[in-house]
């Protein structure tokens, strides 16, 4: 029996900067709001724990993640795909 499709998963892109963690990324998402008062366009960001099952995020790779049911305390997002390589140095 195949598991059914699951629609209206939320989607986001960003970037890892850390993959110290066994199976798991530190993604930074950013996003362009416009101040309230200023009517500034600011940038605001978001540090999300990631599962990663078989670890193939790296530091400074541009990824595509995913929301999950809460995997563990921290991690309710999940890796989708690996957009984006990072320079190797």
């Amino acid at each position: 029996m195949t598991k059914p499709i699951k629609a209206g998963r939320r989607t986001v892109t960003g970037v890892v900067t850390s993959d110290r963690m066994d199976k798991t990324l530190t993604v930074l998402v950013e996003r362009k709001v416009q101040h309230p008062v200023y009517s500034k366009i600011i940038r605001r960001s978001t540090r999300l724990h990631v599962h990663d099952e078989r670890n193939e995020g790296h530091v400074g790779d541009t990824v595509t993640v995913e929301e999950c049911r809460p995997v563990s305390k921290t991690k309710s997002w999940r890796l989708k795909s690996v957009d984006q390589r990072a320079a190797v140095a």
